[in-house]
């Protein structure tokens, strides 16, 4: 009697032993899985395939004058590529002759986008499209504007450089330097602000028009995004004229 409790108790213990390695296997293969995935920009592992590499994007070389840019253009590869990335709804990409400016909106299709949880980054307001409205304060139906993102109904856009997760600015900032192998600093924003000014930029590109004059506007853009410039950029929709 006592031997067969023994052997039924050594097969129990066997077989929660081998359940409990099944599901240590497991989820081994979903923590790799999860890492591993395009579309998860929040494992935060140091293991993660994504962040091996030297990190890609934001200040590298610490040169004062590193946004005093000779020249800049529109970059429809770059912009492609960025845009065809799993939680990016559009992108729009420039180079100059030192570095590669990136502004995007995210949406829905990626996980982690954010450097942090919550909504509270995001600058859109969103709640109008269950009214049938653009604007749910004020009952609007549409926007009015050059803009293509709005605070209402629109793709999101975070207000700072930081609210990023950083597994998506370094796979934007790698995906940027495959075709760009001598750019020395990715810069990535996808404040409100910046992505609507950024478009203008490209439009002035689109329309075949010189962006030469327009040189020390984009860099007063990119100064006052990335270095924390204090003048102020005007956008080119509010004064057409070059300065």
């Amino acid at each position: 009697m006592a031997a067969r409790h023994s052997l039924a108790r050594r097969r129990i213990l066997a077989t929660v032993c081998g359940l409990a390695l099944v599901c240590g296997l497991t989820a081994c293969n979903y923590t790799s899985y999860y890492q591993k995935s395009s579309n998860d920009y929040a494992s935060r592992a140091k293991n993660d395939p994504k962040m091996t590499r030297v990190r890609s994007y934001g200040s590298l070389t610490h040169n004062p004058k590193q946004h005093d840019n000779r020249y800049f253009e529109y970059s429809s590869k770059a912009s492609y590529d960025v845009k065809s990335l799993p939680g990016v709804n559009a992108a729009i990409v420039m180079l100059t002759d030192k570095n590669a400016y990136v502004a995007i909106l995210t949406d829905w299709t990626a996980t982690g986008t954010k450097s942090h949880g919550g909504a509270s980054t995001r600058e859109q307001d969103n709640t109008g499209t269950t009214e049938g409205v653009y604007n749910v304060d004020t009952g609007g139906r549409t926007d009015v504007g050059p803009r293509v993102a709005t605070p209402y109904n629109s793709y999101f856009t975070h207000k700072d450089v930081s609210d990023l997760s950083s597994e998506l600015k370094q796979v934007i900032g790698d995906t940027v330097r495959r075709s760009n192998p001598r750019v020395q600093e990715v810069h990535i924003s996808a404040n409100k602000e910046f992505v609507n000014q950024m478009l203008e930029f490209a439009k002035q590109s689109w329309g075949g028009k010189p962006l030469a004059p327009l040189t020390p506007r984009f860099n007063r853009l990119m100064k006052y995004t990335f270095a924390s410039s204090d003048e102020i950029p005007l956008p080119l929709y509010e004064s057409g004229t070059p300065r």
